[in-house]
């Protein structure tokens, strides 16, 4: 019994060699303290193993929080240029309004660190394939902050977001937790994707998370049910994307800037197949450029398959059929490239 003890003494012993070893706020540090304290007086009552779990996991999740872990911002607006004129073509209302944005936070930076300045929170809407996600991830880019995806999509509890009581064996945070865990730091360019697909079942209950998340008065104290202690997500800068607003709370709207995305010309969807898509997919396929050769007339049809089409979602699938069919020929039959004609297209495009 006595070795047995032991053992439980020095479970619990690492645990505070864990928490000593991390800064926490003074409160947090007090409060997994008291469930330490807690733990070793359950070894006398014989529910050490279960209390163990939940403890251990609790701390586990505490320790990965970014509590004042951050990346230091590029706030150079020619970096910033170049970063999304080599992920976009085109679209130059939409990155002009990225550089205003971006020149704001460069002009408020220089206030110090105590300015009450919180960064305006984007919406970017528009149909599907117009670039809304990308346009979030070259945010970070621009700015060197990491980036947190959280998907709404079939999202079907606000636990989902919030987390759920950690007296539940097994319990988590929610995603908004996960997502700064992962990411390391507390101040990442959060991308709340596709708000407006939440399930309608739990739509209320979202938009109520969403409220607390967008609002500077509340989110440098977001509560996690799991976590169960404020959380400072004011560092943090928030974009949302959706296809349109009619699910989006009114609540949840009046605490964003909208950004309308324009639907694609067919000019520039030839100009981002040829400048961006098609030399990615080529590389991913082994092959070089000069191996795979599409004539002018066929793009015509590549862009326009049944007719008008606000993204590049399709142009994308298409593209990727057409190379995984050019490839196949170029290793069967040994041919040295694939030229793609009009006379020919049927073979590569797909038959709609």
């Amino acid at each position: 019994m006595t070795d047995a003890k032991t053992l439980l003494q020095q479970e619990i012993t690492d645990l505070k060699a864990k928490v000593t070893a991390v800064k926490l706020p003074d409160e947090m540090a007090l409060k997994v303290a008291k469930e330490l304290v807690a733990l070793e007086r359950s070894i006398e009552l014989g529910n050490y193993d279960e209390k163990y779990e939940k403890v251990s996991r609790y701390v586990d999740w505490i320790l990965k929080i970014p509590w004042i872990t951050e990346t230091q911002d590029t706030l150079d607006i020619k970096h910033t240029l170049e970063v999304f004129d080599s992920h976009h073509f085109g679209m130059q209302e939409v990155k002009d309004r990225f550089l205003e944005y971006v020149s704001v936070l460069n002009l408020r930076a220089s206030e110090g660190p105590n300015s009450e300045f919180r960064a305006p929170i984007l919406l970017l809407v528009g149909l599907v394939g117009t670039g809304k996600t990308t346009f979030a991830y070259s945010l970070a880019e621009a700015l060197n902050r990491k980036l947190v995806r959280i998907p709404f999509g079939g999202l079907a509890s606000a636990k989902e977001l919030r987390g759920s009581s950690r007296l539940l064996l097994g319990a988590e945070p929610g995603r908004v937790i996960k997502g700064i865990c992962e990411a390391g730091v507390r101040n990442p360019v959060i991308l709340l994707d596709e708000i407006d697909r939440a399930t309608d079942e739990a739509n209320m209950d979202i938009m109520g998370v969403l409220v607390e998340l967008l609002d500077p008065a509340q989110n440098n104290a977001f509560v996690d049910t799991f976590i169960d202690f404020p959380v400072d997500l004011s560092h943090a800068i928030f974009i949302a994307t959706a296809n349109n607003t009619t699910k989006v709370a009114t609540a949840v709207l009046d605490r964003m800037e909208k950004i309308t995305m324009p639907s694609y010309t067919d000019y520039e969807k030839i100009v981002i197949a040829q400048k961006y898509i098609l030399p990615k997919l080529l590389a991913d396929a082994g092959l070089k450029p000069n191996q795979f050769i599409i004539e002018e007339a066929v793009w015509a049809k590549i862009v326009r398959p049944l007719g008008f089409d606000a993204g590049i979602r399709t142009l994308q699938r298409t593209l990727q059929g057409a190379v995984r069919k050019a490839a196949r020929i170029i290793v069967e039959r040994g041919f040295t490239e694939v030229y793609i004609t009009v006379e020919n297209s049927k073979i590569f495009l797909p038959a709609y």
